[in-house]
């Protein structure tokens, strides 16, 4: 009988993680403490907007950079896969990029032209958007999929390949161990495996505090606003921190904040507020539209947007794939491949000392 592998967490990093740890053979089990592609539990998996590619990557250190562009480039492949083998969408699309002044521009063309990224300097942009001072940056090979669609297809595909789905199951904190055999739940059940991974985003240290004090994950508060324009934008809009992505059935997404507020998921007035203001600074038509939805998810936020994708180094049979921040689903290829890697005693295939997890000693 193959190993079996405990995966605490399902949001799109747990998930993924057990599609890579399905594809090499392994038994997996999802412990997940709501239900996984919920719209209600307030995680950032299905509530993000969607855009495979790290907003402003020349900002970022070459560890960040080389997760988010292995996913980028794997999904194409990766949403193809779902649809044909469960008939759900995924919202796969290739939007491109639109990043509109102000921008480093010399540092942004600088970084595309190193890693491949094809871009263009435009003065004329979409007749939709409101005058702009300077050239914007067009990317035209970033794509999108639709986190809630994505992530329902994705469940969709673990369930078909016999992955256990423990939801509305949620596990005590870690004490010291040297060898984890069994993980206690708070409703006095006992779940046992070879080996876990702990994936469970923003809830990550509240779970491994005792075990590892130097996880530094916390919940940042990201709030988004749904519009349905009549005339919608064709590519994704970035600007000074704010983004709009348009979706393939005429939706219009405008987000969002990062808010240090806790475990707070609730949405605001004040936020929903600004947010509009943004918007219709960007895009004037939406003045008089009514926002069909406001919501919120909770990002694991993490210095530098660095995850953690090691193993413990005292726990022998304990793994992180955790603090995506804001990346979570451009990095979830890459972070899955590599934590299986580990798993699996293969060399991995990018340098892993970079995601290793700090004790204290």
């Amino acid at each position: 009988m193959s190993e079996h592998i405990v995966i605490v967490g399902g949001g799109i990093v747990g998930c993924m993680t057990a599609m890579e740890l399905v594809d090499r053979g392994y038994r997996v089990t999802i412990v997940e403490r709501n239900q996984i592609a919920s719209q209600t539990s307030g995680e950032s998996s299905w509530a993000g907007g969607g855009i495979i590619f790290p907003l402003l990557p020349w900002m970022y250190s070459e560890s960040v950079n080389t997760l988010t562009a292995y996913g980028a480039g794997a999904y194409s492949t990766i949403c193809a896969r779902l649809e044909k083998e469960t008939g759900l969408p995924t919202g796969f699309i290739n939007s491109g990029f639109l990043v509109l002044p102000p921008y480093d521009q010399k540092t942004a063309i600088d970084w595309c032209n190193r890693h491949q990224q094809h871009v263009e300097l435009v003065d004329n942009i979409d007749s939709l958007l409101s005058p702009i001072e300077g050239s914007a940056l067009w990317l035209p090979q970033v794509c999108q999929a639709r986190p809630p669609f994505f992530m329902k297809a994705l469940r969709q595909w673990l369930v078909q390949h016999q992955v256990t789905l423990l939801e509305h199951t949620e596990l005590l904190p870690l004490d010291e161990f040297k060898s984890l055999r069994a993980w206690q739940t708070t409703d006095g059940r006992t779940i046992e495996a070879d080996k876990f991974i702990v994936t469970s985003g923003a809830w990550s240290f509240l779970l491994l505090r005792n075990v590892a004090q130097k996880l530094s994950i916390k919940p940042m508060r990201g709030q988004i606003l749904l519009y349905q324009p009549p005339e919608n934008l064709k590519q994704i809009i970035y600007e000074n921190g704010f983004y709009m992505i348009p979706r393939g059935d005429g939706y219009l997404l405008a987000g969002s904040t990062l808010e240090d507020v806790g475990f707070d998921s609730s949405t605001t007035e004040v936020v929903r507020d600004e947010l509009a203001a943004k918007a219709q600074g960007i895009m004037p038509s939406l003045k008089d539209l009514p926002i069909i939805k406001h919501w919120s998810g909770l990002r694991p936020g993490t210095p530098e947007n660095l995850p953690t994708i090691s193993a413990h180094p005292h726990i022998d049979n304990l793994y992180l794939n955790t603090g995506h921040f804001r990346y979570g689903l451009t990095m979830a290829p890459a972070s899955a491949r590599l934590v299986a890697d580990l798993i699996s005693g293969n060399q991995p295939f990018i340098d892993a000392s970079h995601f290793a997890l700090k004790i204290n000693v």
